[in-house]
């Protein structure tokens, strides 16, 4: 059970649980944003995350931040969930992804071997209230659109899209019964089906191609892009200092330490998993590892990539260590109950996904500097695709807009009430249209404080380095 499991409650009670929040929160009131007072600078915000990373790294990241305003934004989650947690909030709790920009929407392989779209990347993930993906999700549209040139009236088309098809499949799965919503998913060829009806015929090719793409990004493909052979055994490449083998990391005492400290890691973490896919961890031995470097907000955080081989050499798995910090929701959607940080995760994901990485587990490891530090481990690449946003028209970007609302919502709905949310949302577009003008207004905040990183780069107040 998880705190955002609602039992023992008729139908008629949670739906008027949901229409009663509406007196104590209008859904007009989800248009108002507004930067406190005393919101506190949002560099001294980035740098407070940044303490407990790798220092050397940490350049890398405000590089990958000022880039653009989407990359900002990416790397931004804790500044924007303190802004919304001074934000109105119906009550209602679900299961938060925590970083629901559209960019975390993509293709996804399920362990039977189907192409999946689902929601992705749940770091920062804990309960709290579900208004907080959604307009993370509408942000994160707005900025996008801005990028590619829309005009408010196609950004605000594509945001009340994407929160109308929230909405109406809240209300969907508020009428299924309870093992129904867990069954529902969104596979490619319902993707493409949904898509290629309602888009022109380059962007057919674009979303055809991409299906195609993702097959291709197996274990084998990574495999010839990741690792080459020396004196007869496969190696992970270096390319510093994105990927840095640990024979050029670490002087020899240190290394031998910490690749014992990591087989001890991906030998433990198989204990979370379940006893099939034990079984077949088993089958792998580890045979070379190395520090990577992933995403924009993860800059820094603790990451290795563990190249196992099962029969042979053209039988490859590559897994991802990927150290689990405390949320960045979390100081204001409260602790999780997992003390297990990277737990956390793994149990974050697999309530609101479909389907998870069969390899999706997690372990507690004692670093070189006797620190304790929580990892969740999966496959480094599985079919997965992210969306081009910067390609997107604003047809494009509308449809793939529905694609993530209705995701969302099968998400939240597996957690949360699904009932009284649908109830509170409503028929009308009210809410629709409050989210959208609330997009706009924090992205002009997310363009500030992008500027701000910026100019703290330019004065020599940080250090960045593009990587």
């Amino acid at each position: 059970m998880t705190e955002t499991t609602i039992r023992h409650h008729t139908a008629q009670e949670r739906a008027s649980r949901g229409r009663a929040a509406r007196t104590r929160v209008p859904r007009s009131s989800h248009a108002e944003f507004a930067p406190a007072a005393d919101r506190p600078d949002p560099v001294d915000v980035i740098e407070r995350q940044s303490a407990s990373r790798l220092s050397d790294l940490v350049p890398i990241r405000y590089g990958r931040m000022i880039e653009s305003p989407f990359r900002f934004y990416r790397g931004a989650a804790g500044l924007m969930a303190a802004d919304l947690a001074a934000t109105p909030a119906s009550g209602l709790r679900a299961q938060l992804c925590g970083d629901a920009h559209m960019l975390n929407f993509r293709l996804l392989a399920s362990p039977e071997r189907h192409l999946m779209f689902d929601v992705n990347d749940f770091d920062e993930t804990l309960p709290g209230p579900w208004e907080w993906d959604v307009k993370r999700l509408a942000t994160s549209l707005v900025i996008a659109g801005r990028a590619n040139g829309f005009r408010r009236s196609e950004r605000a088309r594509v945001v009340r899209s994407a929160a109308r098809a929230y909405r109406r499949w809240m209300a969907r799965f508020a009428g299924m019964r309870t093992i129904d919503v867990w069954y529902a998913r969104i596979d490619a060829d319902d993707l493409y089906r949904t898509m290629s009806g309602r888009l022109a015929t380059p962007a057919r090719r674009r979303v055809s191609r991409a299906l195609g793409k993702a097959r291709t990004r197996d274990h084998l493909q990574a495999l010839e892009k990741l690792a080459h052979v020396v004196d007869g055994e496969l190696r992970l490449t270096a390319d510093p200092p994105l990927i840095t083998p640990l024979d050029t990391l670490l002087p020899d005492v240190e290394r031998k330490d910490l690749e014992g400290r990591l087989r001890d890691l991906i030998e433990r973490y198989g204990r979370s998993l379940p006893a099939d896919r034990r079984a077949l961890l088993a089958e792998y031995q580890v045979v070379d590892m190395a520090r990577k470097v992933v995403g924009v907000g993860s800059v820094g955080t603790r990451c290795w990539i563990v190249l196992l081989l099962g029969r042979d050499d053209r039988d490859p798995l590559l897994l991802q260590a990927k150290e689990a910090q405390t949320s960045a929701l979390a100081e204001f959607a409260g602790r999780s109950r997992h003390t297990n940080q990277g737990e956390r995760v793994v149990a974050g994901q697999r309530l609101m996904q479909a389907t998870s990485d069969m390899f999706l587990g997690w372990e507690r490891v004692h670093g070189l500097d006797g620190a304790e530090r929580d990892f969740y481990v999966r496959q480094l690449r599985d079919w997965k695709a992210i969306p081009q946003a910067d390609l997107m028209t604003p047809d494009e970007m509308r449809l793939f807009g529905r694609l993530c609302g209705a995701t969302l919502a099968r998400a939240h709905a597996r957690s949360g009430d699904r009932i009284a949310i649908a109830a509170y949302l409503g028929r009308s577009d009210v809410f629709d249209r409050a989210v959208a003008d609330f997009a706009e207004a924090y992205a002009d905040q997310n363009a500030r404080d992008h500027e701000a990183l910026a100019a703290a780069v330019r004065t020599g107040r940080v250090s960045a380095m593009s990587a």
